[in-house]
């Protein structure tokens, strides 16, 4: 078959939607690109004319780039450089290269003299019947492929964002395929999985829905064990968070029942988010959930004759940690005292203080949160409070995290969230018998910049304290807002309700009054307390606003529900209710910023309450940094007597009176 090149902005894109004419990188849905599942094991014949399966080439080393490329192509020649510089410098690190070329009526000694300028060293491929491109399921010329020695798939897309359709830049400001390599000989899936690659399109058989082969005769060592490996293995493991191990096809068949209970439901794996699609899709960089091709597998394969296969088609077997996800710590801060969890029953929020010891202010790239007694485990969420401030309420700037699953966070180079010197931790601990009594003594390690970052991560939420559901109420509506009052890059959204939370969602609405949607978890978990990541930020602009949308079920038909007949109103523990959409945000930092002018202290009492009960606009008695926005900041720090980034009535009732002393003084 013959393959063409065809250039991805066709002569109708340019036509009717100019600025679509560039084309970079984007990321794709790991779960569309066929991330972990087996490329199959095509015959190619090398330049030197020596027939190869690619078992063999991929089997030489402990992982393979598979790049595809052309001599006659203008951006594979672009990057032809990049992938010899990356070839020499992995060379030794356990990673190999193989190069086939595309396009059909490119010669064999065009393709030898493009391996030689460049100082290719891994062997080439013609692959003149297709085959390996069919495998792969290519689609530019550009794309690259790294497999480890069984031919699992863990990274495809572009190597950087350097060059693409339209543009060039003096150096990539993304290195997706050196950041893959990076984390998979480290033991690590890659940040990205899969992206697009800009390149010269291919006219090849068009994957699926899955990028996935289609399912025929499924077995555990081929098929089904990778789908485990991906989505079940991060908890049902040796020490992980799940009630069983999914590590051997016998542990899958002994839970068979119920797994297929769970799958069929939509309940395993823990993902909620309900799926985007247009222009501002937003791709979650730790999406759970199985693809459609998936899903069928698993079902077919466990309501079949669940056929073993052969071992030698196996995945290589992911190597777990046995304790910190993150790496070793810089610093490990402990609860002061163990936490009795009790074996049956509910049990209150409970909450543990720790003032740190750190002499100057810290820089957090990355934290862990891990609790030994992860079984019993709900959710943790850990506070930071500056020396001084007192009291520490849900929707401040939270530190760190957990649910079951996921205790992890690293930020981006150039990203850390703030530790000031001195500051006081408070662990706000959920627990949930499960009937048996031990003792919690969870642990938050955390990882440090030696410099101040590029961007300074804070957490704020839209949220609401003044509602009440009424009783027996199936669908009660509440909303909430949070202003953006600059420039803005959101990492992550993490919906927080109580025991009769049922959906929630966040949209944008822009300065003009455009309204889209960010996330809509139509299915809320109380359960499940997930965080959703960006796998890239998402930059709003100054004046738009971010809407928060929470439903209750009051109702006798919900089984969490704890007391149908109540009215339920704001309160810290489950038989309350909380609605707070909380978000992890960067201020971008203006280009040419105009400092405002710092507005007089000599406003008095009342022209500052005023000014107060405008700006505060979730209503809940106290002015944010993010509400005073750009023209009210300086005020805002002048007025913050604590530096809790707050600002209450008795703060500008003393700082006013402060400035008339003053002023009394020295008139």
């Amino acid at each position: 078959m013959k393959i063409s090149i065809v250039l991805a902005a066709s002569a109708t894109l340019f036509l009717n939607h100019p600025l679509s004419a560039m084309e970079a990188p984007q990321v794709r849905p790991a779960v569309e690109a066929g991330i972990g599942h087996q490329v199959g094991n095509p015959s190619l014949v090398d330049l030197d004319g020596k027939t190869h399966r690619l078992a063999g080439i991929t089997g030489a080393q402990d992982f393979t780039v598979i790049a595809v490329t052309s001599p006659t192509c203008p951006l594979s020649r672009k990057y032809a450089p990049t992938l010899a510089a990356l070839e020499k410098a992995w060379k030794d690190k356990g990673v190999g290269f193989l190069f086939v070329g595309a396009i059909a009526s490119d010669t064999p000694a065009a393709m030898s003299a493009l391996a030689a300028e460049h100082g290719f060293t891994g062997p080439c491929s013609m692959d003149e019947k297709q085959a390996v491109l069919q495998a792969l399921r290519a689609l530019s010329t550009t794309e690259v492929f790294l497999v480890d020695r069984s031919r699992t798939l863990l990274y495809r897309g572009a190597v950087d964002d350097q060059y693409g359709i339209g543009y060039q830049k003096d150096q990539p400001s993304r290195h997706y395929l050196a950041a893959a390599l990076e984390a998979v000989t480290h033991g690590q899936r890659p940040g990205i999985e899969a992206t697009s690659a800009p390149g010269c399109a291919l006219e090849i058989a068009a994957p699926d829905a899955s990028g996935a082969a289609a399912v025929t005769s499924l077995t555990w060592h081929r098929d089904i064990s990778r789908v485990i490996q991906r989505n079940c293995q991060e908890c049902h493991r040796p020490g992980g968070t799940g009630p069983f191990e999914m590590m051997k096809m016998e542990d899958v068949i002994g839970h068979a029942g119920m797994i297929k209970k769970v799958i069929a439901k939509g309940l395993m794996p823990p993902w909620f988010a309900a799926p985007q699609s247009g222009e501002h899709a937003i791709t979650w960089a730790n999406d759970r959930s199985l693809s459609g091709a998936e899903r069928e597998a698993l079902l077919t394969w466990l309501s079949g004759d669940r056929a073993a296969g052969d071992p030698a088609e196996a995945p290589v077997p992911r190597q777990w940690p046995t304790e910190w996800v993150l790496g070793t710590p810089d610093a490990v801060v402990e609860i002061p005292q163990p936490v009795a969890v009790e074996a049956t029953g509910r049990m209150k929020y409970q909450y543990r203080e720790v003032v740190t010891s750190f002499s100057e202010d810290r820089w957090i790239t990355g934290l862990e949160v891990r609790p030994t007694a992860m079984a019993q485990v709900h959710h943790v969420l850990v506070f930071v409070s500056p020396p001084g401030q007192k009291k520490v309420t849900d929707g401040d700037d939270f530190l760190a995290a957990y649910v079951p699953g996921s205790s992890a966070v690293i930020y981006p180079s150039g990203y850390a969230k703030k530790l000031p010197a001195g500051a006081k931790l408070t662990f706000q601990l959920h627990y949930t018998p499960n009937g048996t009594a031990c003792e919690d003594r969870t642990r938050l390690g955390l990882r440090f910049a030696a410099e101040a970052p590029r961007y300074e991560v804070h957490v704020a939420a839209a949220k609401q304290h003044r509602f009440a559901i009424p009783p027996g109420h199936p669908n009660f509506e509440v909303k909430g807002a949070l202003p953006v009052p600059f420039d803005t890059q959101i990492l992550s959204f993490m919906p927080h309700m109580h025991m009769r939370g049922k959906a929630f969602r966040y949209d944008l609405v822009d300065a003009a009054g455009a309204r889209r949607e960010l996330l809509n978890v139509p299915r809320y978990d109380f359960n499940w307390q997930l965080l959703y990541r960006a796998a890239e930020p998402l930059v709003l602009k100054s004046g738009s606003r971010i809407e928060a949308t929470a439903w209750f079920d009051n109702s006798p038909e919900n089984p969490n529900n704890p007391d149908p007949a109540k009215t339920v109103v704001w309160g810290d523990q489950t038989e309350d209710e909380m609605m707070l959409g909380y978000l992890e945000y960067v201020r971008i930092p203006a280009s040419s910023a105009k400092t405002a002018a710092v507005p007089p202290l000599s406003l008095t009492p009342k022209a500052l309450g005023v000014l107060g009960r405008r700006l505060d606009i979730n209503k809940d008695n106290r002015v944010s940094r993010e509400e005073a926005g750009p023209t009210f900041l300086p005020l805002h720090q002048r007025l913050d007597q604590n530096q809790d980034g707050y600002v209450t009535a008795e703060e500008a009732k003393a700082a006013t009176a402060k400035a008339a002393v003053a002023k009394a003084a020295h008139p």
